[in-house]
């Protein structure tokens, strides 16, 4: 059973996403503050299976607590998190998307979309890719079955969404891939352009990860006009 916290100060909503999360198979804790959620992640680290956020909190600001849940070395570093807004810009999502959420979801939503995204994060991050579990290009090593990437041999940090875009272009080395195809492949196909968007900001936090110079790229590399190709072979 998948457990759950979710941080909203929403009593109504939090109510409403626990006992429709419980009833579909989800352990369900709930937290109304900044404050209250950052203690029970870290009474026991590596409780919880995901975490729902919302971004806008009575003490304190959504995106900075899923800076502190990324920061490097701490025991919930790589737990999935949804982000909730109700903030209509755009920019407020790919912000929480380049800081390290895996995905979005504005209010209001459907709770049965919201079970939809719970579920394909989460699958994102417990199912295996292929048989061979390490891809090696060069200095670089995707491990699946740990789901670690490692730099000559130091680890580097990717969240559960960009390690698999990292192994979606892998997988694919040497072929160009459009946003239309990775949206395709990592979510199905979405009509909203801030998604779209969002592409490039996990790129962008790939590169700044696996690249010895982000503003130069080998690995990843783009095709203006065409998208995205991961070199097939790598020196470095």
């Amino acid at each position: 059973m998948p457990n759950l916290l979710m941080i909203d100060d929403d009593a109504r909503l939090a109510a409403m996403v626990r006992d429709y999360l419980i009833s579909n198979g989800f352990a369900v804790h709930t937290a109304a503050t900044v404050a209250a959620g950052l203690e029970q992640l870290a009474r026991e680290p590596g409780r919880f299976d995901l975490v729902l956020l919302d971004l806008m909190l009575p003490d304190g600001d959504g995106l900075e607590v899923c800076r502190r849940i990324r920061a490097p070395g701490g025991g919930n570093a790589d737990i999935p998190i949804v982000m909730l807004t109700a903030k209509g810009d755009p920019l407020d999502r790919v912000v929480g998307l380049e800081i390290g959420a895996d995905d979005y979801l504005p209010k209001p939503f459907e709770p049965r979309e919201l079970l939809a995204r719970i579920r394909a994060v989460l699958r994102r991050r417990g199912e295996p890719r292929d048989t061979a579990d390490v891809m090696r290009f060069g200095a670089l090593e995707i491990d699946r079955g740990a789901r670690s990437v490692r730099v000559a041999g130091a680890t580097r940090s990717l969240t559960s969404h960009q390690f698999d875009l990292l192994v979606l272009l892998a997988e694919r080395a040497g072929r160009v891939l459009s946003r239309e195809q990775i949206l395709d492949a990592m979510h199905g196909s979405s009509s909203d352009p801030a998604f779209d968007r969002s592409i490039d900001v996990h790129i962008a936090r790939i590169r700044a990860a696996i690249e010895e110079d982000p503003r130069a790229p080998k690995r990843i590399v783009t095709v203006r006009g065409a998208g995205y190709v991961f070199a097939r072979a790598q020196d470095v």
